[in-house]
């Protein structure tokens, strides 16, 4: 692969929710031909204050081009992001857990190092705030993200099984 690539991972300004926001939506668009049934667009008032809330919470960390990198990007182009959180779980567990909310790095900047980056900073931060352990979803179908995670270590530890409704209207004629 060739020499190591330094990538800037920063904690952003608010003034940044909006590009992220947009990310976020792209994120959303994408997961849709690996079965999610989130909706984009629907969801970018939502997800633009969670995004705001997660950049004033210490939760959320960009990376960004610079002058002196080989990303081929203008400096300050967000290339991705990762918002995490050390929130409490509604039920007594015997581990703290941190969740890896959303990773997400634009498809052009892919298989670069940036997504390790970005991983590495939320797992550094979510371990500074104590917790033991770190969890995250990914969907099923999305082999890449799961391959991705396995290779850092994350390992099932709860699966959710989903069926469709199955309606009588399709067979009644």
């Amino acid at each position: 692969r060739g020499a190591a690539r330094v990538v800037n991972v920063q904690r952003p300004d608010t003034d940044v929710a909006e590009t992220v926001t947009n990310l976020w939506v792209e994120l959303a668009e994408e997961q849709r031909c690996v079965g999610s049934h989130l909706r984009a667009v629907e969801n970018r008032d939502t997800i633009g204050d969670n995004v705001r809330r997660a950049i004033v919470a210490d939760g959320l960390y960009v990376a960004v081009a610079t002058a002196d990198d080989d990303f081929d990007a203008e400096p300050d182009t967000v290339l991705g992001f990762v918002m995490f959180n050390a929130g409490k779980e509604l039920l007594a567990t015997t581990a703290t857990r941190g969740t890896i909310e959303n990773l997400y790095v634009r498809p052009e900047y892919r298989d670069r190092g940036i997504s390790a980056e970005l991983m590495t900073t939320a797992e550094e931060k979510l371990a500074a705030r104590g917790v033991d352990a770190m969890k995250l979803e990914v969907l099923a179908e999305n082999e890449a993200a799961r391959r991705f995670y396995r290779r850092h270590g994350y390992d099932p530890h709860r699966v959710q099984l989903e069926k469709p409704v199955e309606s009588d209207n399709h067979s009644k004629g």
